[in-house]
C-alpha cells in the first residue's frame, strides 16, 4: 500500500479509536437496548418531556452506532480494494480503493469533532446574533451577508432557520438579526462562532472605490429545554413594545406587537418580533431570554473549571475571530487557528466547516489561539 494511502488508514484508525472511546463501546448497545426498551414502554407518554428526552438519546445513541460500524465496514472494503488490486496489477481498483480511503478519512474526521460535541448543551437547538458595528452603510451590509452565510451553511446541514427579530439598515442591508436555528448539535457546532468579523473589500457604496473594513459581531446562544430552572424575577426586567420594522405582511408598522426585554441586573436584551402576536412575542422573549441567562450560567461553570481559559476574550466586541478579504487579495483566515480558504465566495456562500472544526478541536483539546499577522 502506497504511503499516502496509508496516512488516511492511520487516521481513520485513530478517528474509530477516539469514537469507540466517546460512546463507550463496551456498553453502547446495551445502552441501546435499554433506551429501545423504555421507548416501547406505552406508560412513558405519562410524561413527554421525559418520552422526549428518552426518543433523542435513542435517536442520538443509535446513529452513534451506525456511523462507527459503517465507518468500520467501509474502511475494511477499502483496504481490500487496494490489497486486490495490487495482487492483481489492476491500478483501477487501487485507485478506486485510495479514493475511498480519502473519502472516508474526511468524514472520519468530521465524525469524530461531532462525537467530542457533549458539553451540556451542545445537543441544542440555537439562537444567533448578528450586530452590525460602526460605520453605517458598509456595516450594515456586512451584517446582512454574514447573516445569509449563516442561514446558508444550516440549510445545507438541513437545519431549519427562523427569523426571531430583525432590524433593517438605513440604506442596505441590517443592523442587528436573531435567527433560531433547529437541527441536532446546531448550538454545538456555531458556538465556537461568538465574537467579532471583519470584512476588507472594496466598497460598493463608495463612488471613489476605495477599500473599506467593516465589522459585524455575532453571539450564540443556547435554546433552553422547559425543563431547565432558570429564575428571572420580572421587577429586574424592562419590558417595552414597539412596531415591528421588517418585511412580514400587512401587520407589520400596524401594532405595537414586537417586544423587547432588558434584564437590568446583567444587561441583556433580547426583542422578538417573528409573531403577530404581543403576547406571543413577549413569551419568545422570555425564552430567550431564559437561554441567554442559562449561557452566561454556562460560561461561568466552563471558567471556573479552566476550560474557557483560552477563549475568555472571544466573546468581547473588542477581539476578532476572523477576517474575510475580498480585495485586494481573496483570503478568508481565522485568527485562532490559523485556518484558511482562498475562496471567500465559498464561505460566504456557508462553506464554514473547516473553520467551525478546527476551532471545536482546539477548544476541546485546550489549545491557546495561534500568533497570526494582522491581515491588511
Amino acid at each position: 500500500m502506497r504511503a499516502e494511502a496509508q496516512k488516511h488508514v492511520d487516521a481513520i484508525e485513530e478517528a474509530l479509536v477516539l469514537l469507540r472511546r466517546h460512546l463507550d463501546w463496551d456498553t453502547a448497545e446495551m445502552r441501546l437496548a435499554d433506551l429501545n426498551k423504555r421507548a416501547e414502554d406505552p406508560s412513558i407518554w405519562n410524561d413527554p418531556r421525559v418520552a422526549q428526552k428518552v426518543m433523542r438519546q435513542r435517536q442520538q445513541l443509535e446513529r452513534a452506532i451506525d456511523t462507527y460500524k459503517k465507518l468500520e465496514r467501509e474502511l475494511e472494503d477499502g483496504v481490500t480494494l487496494i490489497e486486490l488490486g495490487e495482487e492483481s496489477k489492476d491500478a483501477a481498483a487501487v485507485a478506486e480503493g485510495e479514493a475511498v480511503l480519502k473519502r472516508l478519512d474526511d468524514e472520519a474526521q468530521r465524525r469524530s469533532v461531532e462525537a467530542l460535541l457533549s458539553g451540556e448543551a451542545d445537543a441544542n437547538d440555537t439562537y444567533l446574533e448578528v450586530h452590525a458595528g460602526a460605520g453605517g452603510t458598509e456595516s450594515q451590509d456586512w451584517a446582512s451577508m454574514l447573516a445569509r452565510m449563516y442561514m446558508r451553511w444550516a440549510e445545507d446541514r438541513g437545519y431549519k432557520v427562523s427569523t426571531i427579530e430583525e432590524s433593517a439598515g438605513e440604506e442596505a442591508g441590517i443592523k442587528s438579526v436573531t435567527l433560531e436555528i433547529k437541527g441536532e448539535n446546531a448550538y454545538g457546532w456555531l458556538k465556537t462562532e461568538s465574537g467579532v468579523h471583519r470584512l476588507v473589500r472594496i466598497s460598493p457604496y463608495d463612488s471613489n472605490a476605495r477599500r473599506h473594513t467593516s465589522f459585524a459581531s455575532v453571539w450564540v446562544f443556547p435554546v433552553v429545554d422547559d425543563d431547565i430552572d432558570i429564575d428571572i424575577k420580572e421587577s429586574d426586567c424592562r419590558i417595552d413594545t414597539y412596531r415591528s420594522s421588517g418585511a412580514g405582511g400587512q401587520h407589520v408598522n400596524t401594532t405595537d406587537s414586537a417586544v423587547r426585554i432588558t434584564h437590568l441586573p446583567t444587561g441583556i436584551a433580547v426583542a422578538s418580533q417573528q409573531e403577530r402576536s404581543q403576547i406571543k412575542n413577549r413569551a419568545i422573549a422570555w425564552s430567550m431570554l431564559k437561554a441567554r441567562l442559562y449561557e452566561l450560567e454556562l460560561k461561568k461553570r466552563e471558567e471556573k473549571a479552566n476550560a474557557e481559559a483560552a477563549s475568555k476574550t472571544e466573546i468581547g466586541w473588542g477581539h476578532q475571530i476572523r477576517s474575510y478579504v475580498l480585495q485586494p487579495y481573496q483570503l478568508v483566515k481565522d485568527l485562532r487557528t490559523g485556518t484558511q480558504s482562498t475562496d471567500p465566495s465559498s464561505v460566504l456562500d456557508g462553506a464554514l466547516d473547516p473553520f467551525i472544526e478546527a476551532a471545536l478541536a482546539q477548544r476541546i483539546k485546550g489549545g491557546g489561539p495561534v500568533e497570526v499577522e494582522d491581515l491588511a
